[in-house]
């Protein structure tokens, strides 16, 4: 099956699994691990070196951004070496599609004497940012947004930042905390940071961010719930191997999960920060038997697939899966807490609700969720508004009903290039 070009009107015929499908499979890198490595060996008192980096849009836009800054990202082979640099010139970011990019490199850029110009793709200006804009500005950062809080804007940094306290509502982005936290150790005074608002989602992702700067021998007190400082010092230049990226396992799991198969995640970790190893749990209790064995993580369908009443707030970049998952299922579903989805690469609950109910799904849109009960599906097209998580979806739907379309499957290289030759070939 030859893949279609990347214009949003492309249909791809998502390939039916007719017969159970038995596969190991080996991922590319997690984006989020790839990315915080990333901006840590920029800032860092030496060369470092990101092993097993993911190769994608987002992680090329990253080491694009913090190239333009000053330092120099040698991205030619399959591990990438980092020399930070003097952050001195006027530069201009490009934020794609990419959240981090977005977030993490403005306290970054902060240290810059330059001008640092951002934007991104137009989605991108509807994304929110504005209160990690705030905090710079709070800390003394020079800020031009134009009162918008969104893209575009320029940072004017006067070559250091004072640190010091201050407070976010991140309860519509984990991502908040982890770009203060990433630049806080070149603070002159370090950075507290308080969270004020409902509970922040994908709180596994901030204690990524924690582990990381520990590894680079930064010290971080996350000892109060909602509050994290990090100590003013030197950042240590880390090599990182990069683990597999787990939240792209959903649609190879999920493929077991549907074809009564089985499939083997090579390399995955036994412990771990990544919100992708939830995954485990959840199938489990969707009916699958899921185990570890020498390879990797194993995972068996066993002809029962099961609904789940489960709260995603933490691993919300697993609901488009899960969602379809449920769509698929023999008893009725119900997501819950995952509200901040709706800031993602575009509205997911919204999306999901639209595109599972076209194929015949019984779907329930909730403010912070999605109720699901079992329905006949049909084929039909699958609209993924260049949202890679919501072509992961409608594969796995497509894997199980005749006749689905995906929309614009190239989406998927955001943090899996190559997906859709991978996946037909996979039976």
């Amino acid at each position: 099956m030859t893949t279609p070009g990347s214009a949003p009107t492309d249909l791809w015929p998502a390939p039916r699994a007719r017969r159970p499908v038995e596969a190991t499979v080996s991922l590319p890198g997690s984006k989020s691990l790839t990315n915080r490595a990333l901006v840590l060996a920029a800032i860092a008192d030496g060369p470092s070196v990101v092993r097993r980096a993911l190769r994608s849009r987002d992680t090329l836009l990253m080491a694009g951004a913090l190239s333009a800054l000053g330092s120099r990202v040698d991205t030619s082979g399959d591990d990438w070496t980092v020399t930070p640099g003097p952050f001195v010139a006027d530069a201009e970011v490009d934020c794609g599609l990419a959240g981090t990019v977005m977030r993490f490199v403005p306290p970054i850029a902060g240290l810059s004497t330059g001008a640092v110009a951002f934007d991104g793709d137009p989605h991108m200006r509807t994304r929110p940012i504005g209160e990690v804009l705030s905090a710079l500005r709070t800390l003394g950062v020079g800020i031009e947004d134009g009162g918008r809080g969104t893209l575009p804007f320029t940072v004017r940094g006067a070559g250091s930042v004072t640190g010091g306290r201050v407070v976010v509502d991140a309860s519509a982005s984990s991502q908040f905390i982890s770009a203060l936290l990433l630049a806080g150790a070149r603070y002159e005074q370090g950075i507290e940071v308080r969270h004020e608002g409902p509970p922040v989602p994908s709180l596994p992702h901030i204690e990524m961010t924690v582990a990381m700067l520990r590894e680079h021998g930064v010290a971080v007190d996350d000892g109060v719930t909602d509050r994290w400082a990090v100590a003013p010092g030197p950042v240590r230049a880390t090599d990182h191997v990069i683990e597999p990226d787990l939240s792209n396992a959903a649609p190879f799991l999920a493929l077991a999960a549907v074809s009564n198969g089985t499939v083997v995640v090579r390399d995955w970790p036994r412990r771990t920060t990544q919100a992708g190893d939830a995954l485990r749990e959840i199938l489990a209790r969707m009916g699958c038997e899921v185990d570890f064995v020498e390879a990797g993580l194993r995972v068996r369908g066993t002809g029962t697939l099961e609904g789940i009443d489960v709260d995603l707030h933490d691993v919300g970049e697993l609901a488009p899966a899960v969602a379809a998952l449920c769509a698929l299922a023999d008893s009725p579903s119900h997501l819950r807490g995952i509200a901040h989805i709706r800031g993602h690469e575009t509205d997911r609950l919204a999306a999901l609700a639209t595109e599972l109910t076209a194929l015949g799904s019984d779907v329930t849109e909730h403010d912070d969720g999605l109720s699901i009960a079992p329905a006949p599906l049909h084929g039909g097209d699958f609209h993924t508004y260049a949202d890679h998580r919501m072509a992961h979806a409608g594969v796995i739907v497509g894997a199980a009903v005749d006749d689905v379309r995906v929309e614009n499957i190239d989406t998927t290289s955001k943090t899996f290039p190559g997906f859709a030759a991978f996946w037909s070939g996979l039976w």
